[in-house]
């Protein structure tokens, strides 16, 4: 335990995803340590990022207007609808440069034991820009662990019936992993080799 101010920031690097009690020490005392103009200049852009970024309006992926370059971007195929449970998903499949089409990030995945439930997630959001009948296929691009697939299960019970193709990516993922970790080809070979959900 430290004193004051010092404990604080521990504390509070503590609780970001990922940063244990260690890990929150050593970047606070790096911070202590670094020049005030590093630190003052990464105050500035935490708190920039707070009040410009916001969540795309059609897709729900990260975007600075109402937006996201990718959905306003005409030369993406409406037609086809990645879905992902988060935005840095988003950053992993364009990484592969294999699609071309449009995204949904769901904002997570049903996680029962967490208190995750469908109605938590931004599946109406979905089901409403699937109202005008552009859309003919939809690509779960759920993170292939237990929650990944019980959401691509579920989505996959509710938009079959709606005489949407709905396919899954392809194994070549690690089981239990996240997306944001596979690299590039893994990725790229997975969504060439996508597959029909349910098979």
């Amino acid at each position: 335990m430290y004193e004051g101010v010092v404990q604080d920031l521990i504390d509070e690097l503590g609780r970001l995803p990922g940063v244990g009690p260690k890990g929150a020490q050593r970047i606070a005392f790096h911070l202590l340590a670094a020049d005030p103009a590093d630190v003052r200049r990464l105050a500035e852009v935490l708190l920039e990022v707070k009040a410009k970024a916001r969540f795309c309006s059609v897709c729900g992926n990260v975007a600075e207007e109402e937006m996201c370059r990718i959905c306003r971007d005409p030369r993406r195929d409406p037609a086809l609808i990645c879905v992902v449970e988060e935005s840095k998903d988003v950053v992993a499949i364009e990484r592969t440069r294999e699609f071309r089409g449009r995204y949904h990030v769901l904002g997570g995945a049903i996680s029962p034991l967490e208190g995750i439930g469908p109605e938590q997630l931004r599946i109406r959001e979905l089901l409403a820009r699937l109202e005008d009948g552009s859309v003919t296929e939809i690509i779960l691009a759920t993170d292939p662990n237990i929650e990944g697939d019980a959401t691509a299960a579920y989505l996959t019970r509710m938009l079959r019936p709606m005489g949407l193709q709905v396919t899954r990516l392809a194994s070549g993922l690690p089981v239990g992993g996240d997306l944001e970790y596979a690299d590039e080809v893994t990725l790229g070979r997975a969504f060439a080799g996508r597959r029909s959900a349910g098979e």
